[in-house]
């Protein structure tokens, strides 16, 4: 699944966009940034409702295809606007992790 096809196809909202185009060969649900950092893989969909910087740090460093913030969290457009700057996708969702995950699984995603 790529990131642009999780937009079209559910009801996620791109706060900020990176590459769309990316795929998505993982989902990862954790807030613990250390924790992320030594589970964490590349082309992963990161759920998180962590909203501030070092997010952006996380993403980056692990190159991850996309941030997913559940249950219409709340993000600063400090934060937007240097995800936007450093080509990071934030994308915004109602729905909760549970959810998320289901989506992801039935797409082949695990």
């Amino acid at each position: 699944m790529k990131v642009c096809e999780l937009i079209d196809n559910h009801s996620f909202k791109v706060l900020a966009q990176g590459d769309l185009e990316r795929s998505i060969s993982s989902v990862y649900s954790c807030d613990l940034l250390s924790w992320v950092m030594a589970k964490g893989k590349n082309d992963t969909a990161w759920i998180t409702v962590q909203t501030h910087s070092n997010i952006l740090a996380v993403a980056s460093l692990l190159d991850f295809s996309c941030v997913i913030i559940p249950e219409g969290i709340k993000v600063e457009s400090e934060i937007i606007d240097k995800a936007n700057e450093q080509e990071i996708t934030i994308l915004s969702t109602d729905l909760e992790t549970f959810e998320i995950f289901k989506i992801m699984y039935e797409a082949g995603i695990k």
